[in-house]
């Protein structure tokens, strides 16, 4: 896909964040767009900012967690806009806990956002992004998809969870030339609210953190939203695999490559400076 221009773009977790500032670059470059978020005001508030662009604009306050709210959405938004050719499955949240100490109840709900609430998105979007035959699946993991990190067991499993998804679909899609790609977008430290809005399971003071490590962390991203948005834009006309967004992530990824199995004792030690 070398031209955005009055193509049609699904975009979640649009409320904010990347999922905003896609929606902005996106309409900038002709593109038509259907935003959705669980969060009314940041949606209303990014629609908002679409004003006067000349692009028709959708919006639905949707929990990507349920499959069937995802699925109707999915069919409003190729009725609206007559076509899909994008969809960004962008929404995501974080937490903070060890294996041993948070419930069930924080990782079944990490998981049916960030994994399955991918695999909604993908499963519900791609018969209409084959039907205009021109279409690119764009599949949210992060950094840690590809590196694991002490207190992330959960959020780590989510995210490797939809990079394995997201190569094996590509590889599907490959095979199928259906004119429909796959990219896996893993994002390192983003200037946006995923850490603030956190959960953080007391557990983690066993093994020496506590809710405030996150602003630790916080310090250290460096890459802005609109940054990593107009990343994914031109991955997408690149037809890119993978996605790597930061200096953090190109780094440590290149770490994991070396050290395969080595780099686990230095990120623990990285982990315990940082408390």
């Amino acid at each position: 896909m070398k031209d955005f221009k009055n193509k049609v773009a699904a975009i979640t977790g649009a409320g904010s964040g990347m999922g905003r500032s896609l929606a902005v670059l996106l309409a900038a470059r002709g593109c038509h767009v259907a935003l959705s978020d669980i969060n009314e005001k940041g949606l209303a508030e990014t629609v908002k900012l679409l004003d006067g662009t000349g692009v028709k604009v959708t919006s639905q306050k949707l929990d990507v967690a349920d499959k069937d709210a995802v699925f109707a959405w999915a069919d409003k938004v190729a009725g609206d806009h007559g076509k899909v050719n994008l969809i960004f499955n962008n929404a995501g949240v974080a937490l903070g806990s060890v294996v041993d100490g948070g419930g069930y109840d924080d990782f079944e709900w990490i998981m049916n956002i960030n994994f399955w609430g991918v695999v909604h998105g993908t499963k519900a979007f791609l018969p209409y992004l084959k039907d205009a035959g021109d279409g690119h699946i764009i599949n949210t993991s992060s950094l840690f998809g590809l590196i694991a990190v002490p207190s992330q067991s959960a959020y780590n499993a989510s995210k490797f969870a939809v990079r394995g998804f997201t190569e094996a679909l590509r590889e599907e899609l490959d095979l199928q030339k259906v004119g429909v790609s796959a990219t896996s977008v893993h994002p390192g430290g983003i200037k946006t609210n995923i850490a603030k809005a956190a959960r953080m399971d007391q557990s983690i003071s066993k093994i020496g953190m506590d809710a405030s490590s996150t602003a630790k962390f916080e310090k250290l991203f460096r890459t802005t939203a609109d940054e990593a948005a107009a990343q994914m834009l031109c991955a997408v006309e690149k037809n890119q695999r993978r996605l790597l967004i930061g200096a953090d992530a190109k780094v440590l990824d290149l770490v994991v490559r070396i050290f395969p199995s080595g780099y686990q004792k230095l990120i623990a030690m990285g982990s315990s400076r940082m408390k």
